[in-house]
């Protein structure tokens, strides 16, 4: 569980970075979520965007991929999402 500061900080982060994957009207696959484990592993810290054609609400999206992932739901903006989770071989990002 992440700290308000922490939650804070890593949003001031999220907010240089582009999404790096898309949602769209095919939903949540399997090889998606592996695909975004492998991220989550490599970067830490990714933004997913929802695409319009796609009816999935992003923060309930997010909170269920944060669950699957075991990652933490950092912040829910529009269509777009991000998550955390500290890396176990590449860590990158320090919490204050």
């Amino acid at each position: 569980m992440i700290t308000g500061k922490q939650r804070s900080y890593l949003k001031s982060l999220a907010h240089k970075i582009d999404p790096i994957f898309q949602i769209g009207k095919n939903g949540l696959t399997e090889n998606f979520i592996k695909q975004l484990d492998e991220a989550l592993e490599a970067r830490e810290l990714i933004k997913v965007k929802i695409l319009k054609n796609s009816f999935l609400d992003a923060t309930e999206v997010a909170s269920e991929l944060a669950e699957r992932l075991g990652a933490e739901f950092v912040q829910s903006i529009g269509n777009k999402f991000v998550l955390y989770r500290e890396s176990k071989e590449n860590k990158k990002i320090e919490l204050p």
